[in-house]
């Protein structure tokens, strides 16, 4: 189904663009995130495609309304969904926003697909096929990360979340090369080996992080909680506990942190 999730992407990627130019009215969540027309388009667009290609499997959308705690607990396998991750990346116009679908089973990602609908980049992953880029019309490619230079380690952050945790490794670190870059394609240069470490110390949600881990995991590497188990989803809380998403296994990260 990968190649039918990749073509998902992009359709959510050209509703998203369709208004990327004037985002118009920007709304405010409970959370105090911001939501656009963009966000609902794209919802709709992934939504309604999964609900022709797989209708035996239930959609969880962060836009999804109506779906009860018990109801999410009793899923063994179902689609996980950030229709458009980096809303504000989206209303500064970084470029930085992307598009992510996850297929979880049994609480592991299995397929992954991150796209940046304005720049063309793409990430993909398959559980057992390794991970693959494709920029615009090139052919994919395989990608892997890559041995780390533990003497001058690259560390990935958030433009806008990266909090004083970091801050407080990066000290620790006087060496280190900080990567800045928006939405999940932090995950993603960990997976290409442009980085080393994304840490995440604060708060996440499920669907920021499923299609990506598939693909840092299908790239060698892995997404822990601090506490150095893999990050599982269908949880009974949708957000995610401080994690870490390291490239190559020979790199200590648990020595790197804070406190």
């Amino acid at each position: 189904m990968i190649n039918d999730i990749r073509q998902i992407a992009v359709k959510a990627g050209e509703a998203i663009l369709q208004t990327y130019d004037d985002p118009a009215e920007v709304e405010t969540k409970e959370d105090d995130s911001p939501l656009t027309q963009a966000d609902r388009a794209a919802h709709n667009c992934i939504v309604g495609a999964l609900a022709q290609l797989t209708p035996d499997i239930p959609v969880l959308s962060e836009e999804s309304e109506g779906i009860s705690t018990e109801e999410r607990l009793g899923w063994k396998r179902f689609w996980l969904v950030d229709p458009l991750d980096g809303t504000k990346e989206f209303i500064k116009k970084t470029g930085q926003f992307t598009v992510n679908i996850a297929l979880i089973e049994n609480g592991e990602p299995t397929i992954g697909v991150v796209l940046a609908p304005a720049s063309g980049l793409e990430y993909f992953a398959a559980r057992g096929d390794g991970a693959f880029k494709r920029l615009g019309q090139a052919e994919p490619v395989a990608i892997r990360v890559s041995e780390a230079n533990k003497t001058k380690l690259r560390i990935v952050a958030s433009r806008d979340h990266a909090g004083p945790k970091v801050a407080a490794m990066l000290e620790n670190l006087p060496n280190a090369e900080l990567v800045s870059m928006g939405s999940s394609l932090k995950f993603c240069l960990v997976a290409e080996g442009a980085a080393d470490l994304y840490p995440r110390f604060v708060p996440t949600m499920e669907w920021d992080t499923g299609a990506a881990q598939c693909i840092l995991e299908e790239a060698g590497g892995a997404v822990c909680t601090l506490d150095g188990y893999r990050l599982a989803y269908g949880r009974k809380d949708l957000r995610n506990p401080s994690i870490i998403a390291a490239g190559h296994p020979t790199i200590d990260w648990k020595s790197l942190l804070p406190g």
